[in-house]
């Protein structure tokens, strides 16, 4: 009894072995494939045609013509992304959700699978974000959208700045120009929410002069003393360095992607040397057992 029992475990973990081997096979296989250059390329190009299929689906003359096709065609795109995601959650199991990017395509993805109902009808509209998942599969457009985070902590403080110039010039704007009886004063300087709206639309040199600041000067001459360094201050020198701080970080990204690459090469060329000293150290050591066995010969 003792004896068939070891040989029912022993068949039983041979079995577990073979389907854990067969299992790990199967992994690595999926592995190659998600990771695989083709399917990077056949995932971008279906991004792409489904972003042509949303759009088309905008046009009722079109969807009157081909809807079903327009239709059938987008459910099969979503069903590959689907494919995509779950063969990446087999092959990276937990660690999927340690990337920012997976977990963003795993939003999309959710999100086109919603059924849009007539009170989710937002979903419907929502799917045309699936176009997004070109910037986490185009390397050059991820690393752009990095450079942007990371310039996020600089630009605080000059968030900070531009918000009290902001205030401080909606303030003077409202006690300047808002207690004048003009419709027009009333409605860009009436309240600092207005102030506010109006002097950001000055700041982003939208009509500024013909629809805001020349009727302003006819009422007052000398409002000019306000706006113009109000405009230098904000539209030529604080979105100035907004840019300053985006090139800045762009470029420190660019300086680490190729710091990591020159200490991958040094790592790759460091372990290659290692390898060849030690089969220079090889034959030295067969070098030597043939000279010695040749002494012993005569």
């Amino acid at each position: 009894m003792t004896s068939e029992a070891e040989a029912v475990a022993a068949a039983t973990e041979t079995d577990r072995s073979s389907l854990q081997t067969a299992e790990a096979g199967f992994v690595a296989r999926l592995r190659r494939l998600v990771e695989s250059a083709w399917t990077l390329r056949v995932i971008t190009a279906l991004i792409c045609l489904n972003a042509v299929t949303l759009g088309l689906e905008t046009s009722a003359s079109v969807m009157a013509a081909a809807g079903d096709v327009l239709l059938t065609v987008d459910r099969i795109i979503v069903a590959i992304f689907a494919l995509e995601i779950a063969a990446k959650l087999v092959v990276y199991r937990g660690s999927f959700f340690r990337s920012g990017w997976n977990i963003f395509d795993f939003v999309i993805v959710g999100i086109s699978l919603a059924p849009a109902s007539q009170s989710l009808s937002v979903l419907r509209a929502l799917r045309i974000l699936r176009v997004l998942r070109l910037i986490s599969v185009v390397p050059d457009l991820r690393r752009v959208v990095q450079a942007l985070l990371a310039a996020i902590p600089g630009m605080t403080s000059i968030v900070g700045v531009l918000l009290l110039v902001f205030y401080v010039s909606s303030v003077l704007a409202t006690k300047l120009f808002g207690s004048h009886p003009d419709p027009n004063m009333q409605e860009w300087f009436g309240t600092i929410g207005a102030s506010m709206y109006t002097l950001f639309q000055i700041m982003t040199l939208e009509s500024w002069s013909m629809g805001i600041v020349r009727p302003t000067l006819e009422l007052f001459p000398w409002a000019w003393v306000f706006f113009v360094p109000f405009i230098v201050l904000t539209s030529f020198a604080v979105l100035n360095l907004f840019i300053a701080i985006i090139v800045n970080a762009m470029q420190s990204q660019h300086e680490a992607e190729r710091e990591a690459q020159s200490t991958e090469i040094r790592s790759i060329a460091h372990e290659e040397g290692d390898a060849i000293l030690r089969q220079l150290e090889g034959l030295r050591a067969d070098i030597a057992d043939m000279r010695r066995r040749l002494d012993e010969r005569g």
